[in-house]
């Protein structure tokens, strides 16, 4: 490994593990949150749909941001406000206030999702390493935060310190990106690269609408799985052990697609098979909880957890279906932000059509269809088309 390659993927390294805790570590520790705050059933359910609609919302200022700063200190200002809103949350005693902190907290995460992948566009060597970290740790991140929420809170002695950590853990990565900012803005003017916006409108570029498909459908699906999973294994008769015990595996299968798909995206061969068959996976592991729920729950667990490999196909793909750093920041401005919208949506209307309706037939077939949109998208960005040359050609 190159020496130039040490801080750069440590750096990586630390963002990555710290983009998600901030916004999986409170579901656990919601009852205690809501008792040490006096939090009412519906600031409970505004907390829950805070991280989708921060990543969504907040995200879609990011690339602004690092056209007046720099990418690398966007990045760095971010991990400030993650550290910053996760202390100081924990501290408060006021609801609406520990909402605001969260607001913080979630909006530097956003930075740091739309920022990262444009960052490490910008390394040629060890690209294809960088990415495989980054899609990893994210997953990591966000499944230590949730699993350790609860144990830390007994063996810390409350849900406080349990939540603050999180907070102190990020600020231990605001150094190495704050060396790396500091170094990219005493490089020479033409070698910062900085964040302009490409020729054309990303919306026009079938590329970049494929992709916001694929990423905001699959992120719908994380969202509803991390939601409603467990309720659904449950309901099927199920203990809540092993609902929570099948949940977890689909976090952990996951994991496995975070460190294959940049390597099968660099290799380039066998795409369009790999790629369309998210979606049918997904439409499988649906059906198996519509006709059998409780039969082999373990394999509609496996079956969504491998359709789930489509989340770090559409994060390596952003940097992997664009030429220029900047092309590829905006493409990740359009695409994360859309996505998590959408995400924060679906538990939501899940949700509502369980009410309604009083079981998960119907649900279960609708999420189901859109299987076929996600291997639509999938099938689409197979193909090696570059985001930069769509936005060369004249829209009609």
């Amino acid at each position: 490994m190159s020496r130039r390659l040490i801080v750069p993927l440590v750096a990586v390294v630390l963002v990555s593990l710290n983009l998600r805790p901030g916004a999986s570590v409170p579901g656990p520790l919601l009852s205690e949150i809501r008792s040490g705050l006096g939090m009412s059933a519906g600031l409970a359910g505004v907390l829950t749909g805070l991280p989708g609609l921060c990543f969504g919302l907040i995200g879609l200022l990011a690339v602004t941001l690092a056209r007046r700063i720099g990418t690398t200190a966007g990045i760095a200002l971010g991990l400030v406000a993650v550290a910053i809103g996760q202390i100081l949350r924990a501290g408060t005693g006021n609801a609406w206030v520990f909402l605001a902190l969260s607001v913080v907290a979630l909006g530097g995460m956003a930075l740091g999702n739309v920022l990262v992948p444009a960052w490490i566009k910008t390394h040629e060597q060890g690209q294809v390493l960088l990415q495989t970290i980054y899609g990893t740790g994210l997953m990591i991140g966000g499944g230590i935060g949730a699993a350790l929420a609860a144990p830390l809170a007994e063996s810390l002695g409350g849900w406080r310190p349990s939540l603050g950590l999180w907070g102190w853990l990020a600020l231990s990565a605001v150094p190495a990106w704050a060396y790396l900012a500091v170094r990219e803005h005493n490089l020479p003017a033409d070698h910062r690269r900085p964040m302009a916006a490409p020729g054309g409108r990303v919306a026009h570029s079938p590329t970049a609408l494929a992709l916001t498909t694929m990423f905001g459908v699959q992120s719908m699906h994380a969202y509803v799985q991390f939601g409603w999973l467990p309720q659904i294994y449950r309901d099927a008769g199920l203990s809540a052990t092993y609902a929570g015990a099948l949940l977890a595996s689909v976090s952990g299968i996951g994991l496995f697609g975070g460190l294959l798909m940049p390597a099968v995206i660099a290799r380039g061969r066998g795409l369009k098979v790999d790629f369309a068959s998210f979606g049918v996976i997904l439409m499988a592991g649906y059906a198996g909880l519509i006709l059998a729920p409780a039969t082999v729950p373990w394999l509609w667990a496996a079956l969504l957890a491998v359709s789930g490999f489509a989340f770090p196909t559409a994060i390596a793909l952003i940097t992997a279906r664009t030429r220029e750093p900047t092309v590829t920041a905006q493409v990740s401005g359009f695409v994360q932000p859309i996505g998590y919208l959408l995400a924060a949506l679906g538990p939501f209307l899940v949700g509502v059509l369980h009410a309604v309706t009083g079981g998960w037939t119907l649900v279960l077939i609708l999420l189901a269809a859109t299987g076929v949109p996600l291997s639509w998208a999938s099938y689409r960005l197979a193909a090696p088309t570059f985001v930069d040359d769509e936005l060369l050609q004249p829209t009609r």
